[in-house]
């Protein structure tokens, strides 16, 4: 991370007399973040085609975790001064800025509401969607995490009383108070569908609680959605290690990028979520890749934050219809780019704005592009760091959406023509708000029908018409299914809300497993499976296999970010099966049909009939082939998964064997027990092997078997005992970034033992901290003044995640063809001195120089404190702090 903090420069607030309401006001004329904005653009990296200015610094809006834009472009920003790591009550707030005109200075703000750690914000309407920590009072500790919606009807620029709760707690109340925020509930987004998503991290939750009184647990990570008045809550996708938000197209596909586990064998994973899908985190992802949907790709190491689709006809083209994706720890806004592949797509990642510690990114309706920033405010958050940026097109020009709520019905419909994805949905979301509706379903459907529309509005018009319709739009859904180019989007419209299932009818969904097309054969497989009606088994089970469903051998791991499209439409058949709870049907196909895909099934199956009926199968055949397919099954449901109740976490490096993280026996495993001990006395000597393999695999601890080698699985996470640990050598390289932040706020060092550290680390080698000494690397005598403690820390575990301004990799190519690469320690006008890692200088006539590249890495490597125990690595932190 480049260090400009020194140079930002906030003058006075000035007040200016902004209307909320309308925006007819007399707007600031002197930007005051104007020399903030001179730092950051001659630090940071940003198309030339972009103009981008801060709009507000850390006066207003420090440590912004969170930011949402509403259509009319006001800006609503997560003020959360207890970052991920914090736990004190009453540090965070809702801050909302307004721009009168559209020229990019901030008029004026208002604090909209006081909330704590707020982690993900939704504005639409007179509504903000709020999803943050709730404290007890009585405690002053974290209690748990909840959805709230707060209104501002009055138009005031502050919430009108209380927020409802339409979800309650959706985290770990464990882990809240021990950790903090850093792997809970976060962003959420409004898809074209009406639903509410919210990115749920790995610490799960249990009993989530929507205002219907439905409750809901889950295990780990993935999607969660919910209705925008609380209700109909449920899972979308599992399966994800610590999502942060999710990117939304025009057509439903949902987009994440995902958070490394610093170590575990899970980087940074960009992947195309498809609804009830699979993604193996942290159990399946290594040892049962056949079982999950793979991601698109793996990205290496950093931390996914902010996401957003880009959908707005006002950006250039080569920037527009993508993913954007914020990450944190690589501090830059990326672009991937996609393209279809069968039912889902392949990528390409792409840098596209530099900014340091980046949190959230959304856009209004004119096209105007916000971007919130830590930028050095820690793990643990801070008062005093942090900004939002507003970004635009060079040569934009500000044409704001009307006050719709102004607009006919007749109006807001024809807005749904939009080719700006934020004001087809404000069009929808203030239709489906009035009570005075009902004559805008005829005018809707005539947009759904019209094909010299683009698909985007289209699309968006057929969902505004389902929800608008209800049950009653059945039919006329049914009848869209007819047009090949919406089948897809009219199957999902039709199977979308389970309350009126039943009055679905199957006959579309039939026809769509039969489509040519693998998006709409998705669509429809998805649809039978949510729809609860057993007559499409049948058809489902007809579902090919691919070859590439197999186990990775015993000690290897398979593909587990690499596109896989031939896997998508048999992974997304066995889920409908499974929710279908089609096990009769699944039992007769191993004798009639396609044995592969019932199998599969059958791993998700425990159920007495599965078990008697994989073991009678096995009697009645001599495909020796087939025999072993059998008894894998069952020894792949010997356990189950134990039920989870939020008391535990499994850390930042959990166990990943799997199956299961805490298996558990069932009412079948004895069964399945005396089969597999009958089985292996049988075996001769040279196939005994096979079932020390299932005993390795599965984690049978059927003693008599034997193992080929095992990890034992891990406990309950424990609280830490520092204590105990603290002097532990090694402990730095065993444990993840978070965790050692978390031991750095309890440990303060001892700067004496720090000072001998730096010496006997070889620090010295690169860096000074006299001025006496002589300059090789990047001065260390002032490192105390310009970063904290956690920003020391982190410089020193990930160089490459924070080169500060000075501290960079240069890469000089002389005339001579000689090339050289270090810190430039000394220029002038006429010659530059550079000092390699070892500390040897050379002095170059500048005259002499070819060419002159700022490396993207650090020449420090990483794991240099990983022998350090925590309280050694405190104490160097200690030694450099002072450094002042």
């Amino acid at each position: 991370m480049k260090d400009f903090h020194a140079l930002i420069l906030v003058a006075a607030f000035l007040a200016s007399a902004c209307d909320s309401t309308n925006k007819n006001c007399t707007p600031v004329t002197e930007d005051r973040y104007l020399s903030m904005t001179d730092s950051l653009a001659s630090a940071l990296e940003w198309p030339e085609k972009l103009d981008i200015n801060v709009f507000a610094g850390p006066d207003l809006v420090p440590s912004p975790a969170c930011l949402a834009v509403s259509a009319s472009g006001d800006v609503f920003v997560g003020v959360d001064k207890i970052g991920s790591l914090g736990k004190e009550m009453g540090q965070g707030a809702i801050v909302k800025l307004i721009d009168c005109n559209g020229d990019g200075i901030m008029d004026s703000h208002t604090e909209f509401a006081h909330v704590d750690n707020p982690r993900g914000i939704l504005a639409v309407g007179d509504q903000v969607f709020v999803l943050h920590t709730r404290f007890s009072q009585e405690t002053q500790k974290a209690a748990n995490m909840d959805l709230i919606v707060y209104e501002d009807l009055n138009k005031d620029g502050i919430a009108d009383g209380e927020p409802k709760p339409l979800i309650t707690d959706i985290s770990n109340p464990t882990y809240l108070v021990e950790r903090g925020t850093d792997h809970a509930t976060n962003g959420i987004q409004m898809g074209i569908d009406g639903w509410i998503y919210i990115a749920a991290g790995d610490f799960g939750f249990h009993n989530a609680t929507d205002r219907s009184g439905k409750r809901l647990t889950m295990l780990g990570g993935g999607i969660v959605r919910v209705r925008p008045n609380g209700t109909e809550m449920e899972v979308y996708t599992h399966g994800l290690r610590n999502i942060y938000d999710v990117a939304i197209d025009p057509f439903m596909n949902i987009f994440t990028r995902d958070n490394t586990n610093d170590g575990g064998g899970w980087n940074i994973r960009f992947s195309h979520q498809l609804q009830s899908g699979e993604y193996g985190y942290p159990i399946l992802f290594q040892h049962f890749t056949e079982e999950i949907i793979p991601a698109l790709v793996d990205l290496g190491g950093g931390s996914g934050t902010g996401s957003l689709y880009l959908n707005d006809d006002r950006w250039p083209d080569e920037y527009n219809n993508t993913p954007l994706m914020a990450d944190w720890g690589r501090s830059y806004l990326y672009r991937h780019p996609v393209q279809p592949d069968q039912a889902t797509f392949t990528q390409q990642e792409e840098k596209f704005i530099q900014l340091p510690q980046i949190t959230d990114v959304d856009i209004d309706a004119s096209g105007t592009m916000y971007l919130s920033a830590w930028d050095g405010a820690g793990y643990s958050g801070s008062p005093d760091i942090g900004y939002v940026v507003r970004a635009v097109p060079t040569g934009f020009r500000y044409e704001p959406l009307d006050d719709i709520q102004q607009f006919s019905n007749r109006k807001l419909v024809a807005l749904l023509k939009s080719p700006r994805a934020k004001a087809r949905l404000a069009a929808q979301y203030e239709l489906l708000s009035r009570a005075d509706n009902a004559d805008a379903a005829p005018r809707i459907w005539k947009l759904v029908e019209d094909r010299s529309l683009a698909m985007e509005s289209r699309v968006a018009a057929l969902y505004t018409y389902t929800q608008l319709t209800g049950k009653e739009g059945i039919a006329q859904l049914v009848e869209a299914t007819t047009d090949t180019d919406l089948q897809e989007y009219a199957l999902r419209a039709l199977a979308d809300r389970k309350a009126w299932a039943s009055d679905v009818p199957l006959e579309p969904f039939l026809l769509g497993l039969r489509s040519a097309s693998p998006r709409v054969k998705a669509a429809a497989i998805i649809g039978v499976g949510r729809l609860g009606n057993k007559g499409a088994i049948n058809t489902l089970l007809e579902t090919q296999v691919p070859s590439s469903f197999k186990s990775p051998d015993l000690g290897t791991e398979g593909p587990h970010a690499t596109p896989n499209s031939e896997i998508i439409l048999p992974h997304l058949a066995v889920k409908a099966l499974v929710a279908l709870n089609a096990i009769d049907e699944c039992i007769e196909a191993l004798n009639t049909g396609n044995r592969e895909l019932a199998l599969w099934a059958m791993r998700y199956m425990h159920d007495d009939r599965v078990v008697q009926a994989l073991i009678v199968a096995h009697e009645n055949t001599d495909d020796e082939a087939f025999k072993a397919k059998l008894i894998n099954t069952l020894a792949r449901i010997y356990h189950e998964e134990a039920p989870y109740d939020a008391s535990w976490w499994w850390s930042t490096r959990p166990d990943t064997h799997g199956p299961y993280y805490k298996g558990v026996e069932w009412e079948g495993t004895p069964a399945i027990r005396a089969f597999l001990l009958e089985q292996w006395k049988k075996a001769g000597s040279s196939n005994k092997d096979f079932f020390k393999v299932l005993n390795t695999r599965y984690r049978l601890a059927i003693n008599q078997f034997g193992i080929l080698e095992i990890q034992p699985p891990k406990e309950d996470a424990p609280q830490v005992d520092l204590e105990k640990l603290k002097n532990k050598k090694g402990q730095v390289g065993e444990s993840s970034i978070e965790d050692i932040m978390l031991a750095l706020d309890k440990l303060k060092g001892d700067a004496k033992e720090g000072a001998a550290l730096f010496v006997q680390q070889g620090c010295k080698t690169c860096h000074a901290v006299d001025r006496s000494e002589v300059q090789k690397g990047p001065f260390m005598g002032q490192i105390g003044s310009i970063m904290n403690r956690q920003q020391i820390a982190e410089s020193i575990l990930k160089p490459n995640a924070s080169i500060s301004q000075g501290f960079s990799t240069v890469q000089i190519q002389t005339k001579s063809g000689n090339a050289y690469v270090g810190f430039v320690t000394e220029e002038s006008a006429d010659k530059l001195t550079i000092r390699n890692i070892a500390g040897a200088a050379t002095t170059l006539a500048k005259s002499e120089i070819a060419s002159r590249q700022e490396l993207e890495h650090s020449m420090m490597p990483e794991g240099l404190a990983n022998a350090l125990s925590y309280q050694e690595f405190a104490s160097l932190v200690a030694y450099l702090a002072e450094q002042k």
